[in-house]
């Protein structure tokens, strides 16, 4: 890694060497990764893309970490994090998003100049870019609703905006999820409201996220996709699974559809968890449950 670390010096990219995942996921499990870099331009991040492709150095991209899961003995790479991408800027009933800001910050950037239309993401802890990645929802919404388009860069360092038609957004999936493109910003149209409406809601689906979710533990938000039909977390606790434990990994005592960092958790127990709760799920209802939660291989 000399050559990236120098690299980076060179262009005024922050690193860090030996960064533990576990400080940087939701999750907190997972082990070092060689070198974490923070590129914070888009010109830093084409030079950063085409130095690690032309070297052949393994790279995966973070966010706020909140739908990933990294190994115990960490990842044998590159991970570049996007936290230095934090800007929002307001034109008229838009939004420009730069990838790495949070989507609660967005949301009160927004409720802030009294635009209506990302109250239903109040409250999910993901990153921009994150959020887009996965199409990110919660009661009755999803990121696509308002995205107009998404600016990234392909593996092969060009820029290019993608109009949302093309974004090819489903349940839990986006254009991004098939390819390995860095996704800059995204633009988000809003519509104006009323600033106490707007304020009301939002405190209100923050309310229901704290009454229903176990959000005093670590975790990474929902463990699993909703099967078609069926809720996960319903299933899970059909099937007795609620409170089950491995090792430090629990069933949320609170809400099933998650997967709880309960007490020092390691990564494999939290797999085992995972897989724990698919095999019972599928031989007693005959579903078998996709994990949402992503994994830093």
């Amino acid at each position: 890694m000399t050559g990236l670390i120098d690299f980076c010096k060179n262009n005024n990219i922050r690193f860090l060497k030996e960064a533990l995942l576990k400080d940087y996921l939701t999750f907190r499990v997972g082990g070092p990764c060689r070198l974490m870099v923070f590129p914070d331009t888009a010109d830093k991040t084409v030079s950063l893309l085409k130095y690690v492709n032309d070297n052949n150095i393994r790279y995966f991209i973070i966010g706020k970490g909140s739908n990933l899961l990294c190994r115990d003995d960490g990842f044998d790479g590159v991970i570049i994090n996007t936290s230095d991408f934090e800007s929002a800027d307001i034109r008229g009933d838009r939004i420009i998003c730069s990838s790495g800001i949070s989507l609660m910050k967005v949301c009160r950037a927004a409720l802030d100049n009294s635009l209506t239309g990302l109250e239903c993401e109040y409250g999910i802890p993901g990153s921009v870019g994150g959020a887009v990645f996965m199409n990110a929802g919660a009661y009755g919404g999803e990121i696509r609703d308002i995205v107009s388009s998404v600016t990234h860069i392909t593996h092969g360092g060009k820029i290019e905006t993608l109009l949302s038609d093309k974004l090819d957004f489903g349940y839990r999936h986006s254009f991004y999820s098939d390819n390995d493109c860095f996704i800059i910003s995204a633009e988000f149209k809003l519509s104006e409201g009323n600033f106490s409406e707007i304020k009301a809601k939002m405190d209100d689906l923050l309310s229901r996220r704290k009454e229903k979710q176990p959000l005093d533990l670590p975790s990474a938000g929902s463990t699993f996709k909703r099967p078609e039909g069926y809720y996960a977390g319903a299933l899970i606790e059909e099937c007795d699974l609620k409170g089950y434990t491995i090792g430090g990994a629990q069933v949320s005592e609170k809400h099933a559809g998650f997967i709880v960092n309960k007490s020092n958790a390691t990564c494999a127990d939290i797999c085992n968890l995972i897989e724990h709760c698919r095999e019972t799920v599928y031989k007693q209802t005959g579903i078998m449950l996709e994990p949402e939660v992503r994994f830093i291989t």
